[in-house]
């Protein structure tokens, strides 16, 4: 596993209106080493949040560009607001 900075910005992905403990999702975004591409992107989940994902910013961008495409849209089909 690799080391995650101790000194990392955690967004959390949540509503505004929301209110407890979650569990949401939260977002850090790691120094770039030269590269901004290759930057590391953490996510953790407010429920467990020793528990870390590792990726690089060109993934991240792409996951993002395909959501916001509607490309993941087929998972939450049904699902109640």
């Amino acid at each position: 596993m690799p080391d995650i900075p101790p000194n990392l910005t955690w967004e959390r992905a949540a509503p505004p209106e929301a209110t407890g403990p979650g569990p949401w999702i939260e977002i850090a975004f790691g120094e770039s080493q030269g590269v901004v591409v290759g930057a590391p992107v953490y996510i953790r989940e407010t429920s467990a949040p020793d528990n870390v994902v590792t990726t690089n910013r060109r993934k991240w961008d792409a996951f993002v560009l395909g959501v916001q495409a509607g490309e993941f849209d087929h998972f939450v089909e049904g699902l109640e607001a």
